[in-house]
C-alpha cells in the first residue's frame, strides 16, 4: 500500500484500490487531495498492470465536498476554486481509457458528487446521501456536474437536484439512474472490487473504445454521435486485426 498525504492506494489482483483518508474532515476535497489523486489516477493509466480501479472514502462519508477551510485563505471564493482548476483532474478521470467504479456511502456532496459521476459506475450502500449545494451558497456546480448530471437523469431533474436542500438517498439515486445499483455497507467494496474485476477481465481495447464512444457522443448531435461510434467500432475492428493496443 502507497500511502499519501490524503489517500491511501494498493492494487488487488490488477484492480487499483484508491481509498480517501481525510476523515476528520469526512474526506473534505482540497488542493492537496486534487495533487494526490492526480499522481495516482495517472499512475494507473500508464501502468499496463492495473486493468480498473475502485475509489471510495474512509470514515464515515465518501466525500463531503470541498474543503471550505481552503476558501477562507484566499482572497475569494473564485480564487480558492482556479487553484483547483490548475490541474485538470476532471479530464484526467474522463479520460482513462480503463474502468473506474465509484463505491458511495454516508455523504456524498458537491465535488464528492461530481468526482462520483465521472467515474464509470457508481454503486453505494444504503445509507449513501447525494446533494449538490453550490447554488444555494451563491456558486455554480463547476468540477464537471452541470455537465455530467443532465447526462445521467436530464436537465429538468438536475436543476431540481441544484435547487433543492434534500438530500437524495441512495434509493433515489438508484431510481434516476444515477447509481447502478445499491448494497449493504459491509458488502460495499467487495462489490465494487468485484465488478472492477469483472470489467477488467473484458478485453482493454474493448472497454477503452466503449468508453470513448459514449464520452463522445454524448456531447454531439445525435447523427454525429453515431457517426463516431461508428468509427470507433470500425478503429476497434482494425485493432482486433492488427492486435494493437488501443489507446
Amino acid at each position: 500500500m502507497h500511502s499519501f498525504e490524503t489517500l491511501d492506494f494498493s492494487v488487488d489482483d490488477n484492480v487499483a484500490v484508491i481509498m480517501l483518508n481525510r476523515p476528520a474532515t469526512r474526506n473534505a476535497f482540497n488542493t492537496k487531495m486534487r495533487d494526490d489523486l492526480f499522481q495516482v489516477i495517472e499512475a494507473i493509466k500508464e501502468d499496463n498492470a492495473i486493468t480498473g480501479s475502485i475509489i471510495y472514502g474512509s470514515g464515515k462519508d465518501f466525500c463531503s465536498g470541498a474543503d471550505l477551510t481552503e476558501f477562507g485563505t484566499a482572497p475569494s471564493q473564485s480564487i480558492a476554486r482556479t487553484v483547483r482548476w490548475e490541474r485538470d483532474l476532471w479530464s484526467l478521470f474522463l479520460n482513462n481509457p480503463k474502468p473506474i467504479v465509484a463505491a458511495v456511502h454516508g455523504n456524498c456532496i458537491g465535488s464528492g458528487f461530481e468526482m462520483a459521476l465521472l467515474c464509470d459506475l457508481i454503486m453505494a450502500s444504503y445509507n449513501a446521501r447525494f446533494s449538490m449545494p453550490e447554488a444555494r451558497l451563491g456558486l455554480i456546480a463547476a468540477a464537471g456536474g452541470t455537465q455530467t448530471l443532465p447526462r445521467s437523469i436530464g436537465p429538468s431533474n438536475t436543476i431540481d437536484i441544484f435547487s433543492s436542500p434534500k438530500l437524495i438517498t441512495s434509493r433515489q439515486a438508484y431510481s434516476m439512474g444515477i447509481v447502478s445499483s445499491v448494497v449493504v455497507k459491509n458488502r460495499l467494496i467487495d462489490a465494487a472490487k468485484a465488478q472492477a474485476a469483472y470489467l477488467s477481465k473484458l478485453r482493454p481495447e474493448l472497454i477503452a473504445a466503449c468508453k470513448f464512444a459514449v464520452n463522445t457522443g454524448c456531447s454531439l448531435p445525435l447523427d454525429q454521435g453515431l457517426r463516431a461510434e461508428t468509427h470507433t467500432a470500425l478503429r476497434l475492428m482494425k485493432i482486433e486485426k492488427n492486435n494493437v493496443v488501443y489507446s
